[in-house]
């Protein structure tokens, strides 16, 4: 009978343990397309998809929430990839079905190499206003798809729950902020070496050039051939040859218009635990088109 009572008390353990070590597995910031197909039923993530509404209905990862990438980043004036207002964002990720303690698992696309930065910058936003644990799938909707991963074609509607936004200071940054922290903090360029040298620049940047001081580490080298994240160790030993060992020193990223350099952000701050830093918003975009801002070369 002790026995028999054993084993009951074990295997009631057993039904409650192995759902939570399922679901453990998510961690961000990235998340392999195993670790999320393990995760589809766990109550606390939410998989967000940042496609056009034509692509999410064409087949989505089941249960993915879709929030066009328009809805998180906008044109402001001349510069593009600006936050909308605090209100605007906050009803977004209200309706999206998130609040604080959700686990975001955001999903993009990766067909061409600006697309996979969507799902950095929305997931930098959601840190900023107050989201702590998001992540990215590795590889986005592509891998998903590649692997032959299940599909979905239901529109789901997720069910609103209460955000009020509390904002992570300083997350994202403004020009006057860099111009006064030039020599003290490290500014990071994360464009490719030829705009980084001043030797190409795309259309809507107004001059060759980069920050004065910058130095270099382009989101480029983030990836494998395949166009997934390399691991972790590999990625540490590019943070340091670029940026230093000290988890403590303040780091402003940027890039042309404040999106690819989020993907830095998120891999400095929630992998390999640097503690300050920041993303310049308006970036070469802006910077560049004021005479007064100190450039190179």
């Amino acid at each position: 009978m002790k026995t028999l009572k054993l084993w009951k008390v074990l295997l009631v353990f057993l039904l409650v343990l192995l759902p939570a070590a399922v679901f453990a597995q998510i961690s961000g910031p990235i998340v392999s397309t195993d670790d999320l197909e393990k995760n589809l039923t766990n109550p606390k993530v939410v998989v967000l998809d940042v496609r056009k509404v034509e692509e999410y209905r064409a087949g989505h990862i089941p249960g993915a929430v879709n929030v066009t990438y328009g809805s998180w980043a906008i044109k402001k004036g001349d510069l593009l990839n600006e936050l909308p207002p605090l209100d605007d964002l906050s009803e977004v990720i209200g309706n999206a079905g998130i609040n604080k303690d959700s686990l975001v698992v955001i999903v993009g696309k990766t067909d061409k190499v600006p697309d996979q930065f969507d799902m950095t910058r929305v997931a930098w936003t959601l840190k900023y206003l107050g989201v702590p644990n998001v992540a990215i799938l590795s590889g986005g909707q592509n891998q998903w798809v590649k692997e032959k991963k299940p599909l979905s074609q239901d529109m789901v509607k997720a069910k609103a729950k209460p955000f009020k936004a509390s904002i992570t200071a300083k997350l994202y940054v403004n020009k006057a902020y860099v111009m006064d922290n030039l020599g003290k903090a490290t500014i990071i360029d994360t464009r490719a070496p030829a705009f980084y040298q001043a030797k190409e620049k795309l259309p809507f940047v107004p001059k060759l050039g980069r920050i004065k001081g910058a130095v270099n580490l382009p989101v480029g080298a983030l990836y494998t051939p395949e166009g997934l994240y390399k691991d972790k160790a590999a990625l540490a030993a590019l943070a340091e040859k670029a940026a230093g060992n000290d988890p403590a020193k303040e780091m402003i990223l940027y890039c042309d218009t404040g999106k690819t350099c989020t993907a830095w952000a998120l891999i400095l701050t929630d992998m390999l635990g640097y503690k300050n830093v920041k993303v310049y918003d308006g970036s070469s975009m802006e910077w560049l088109a004021d005479p007064a801002a100190p450039s190179e070369p």
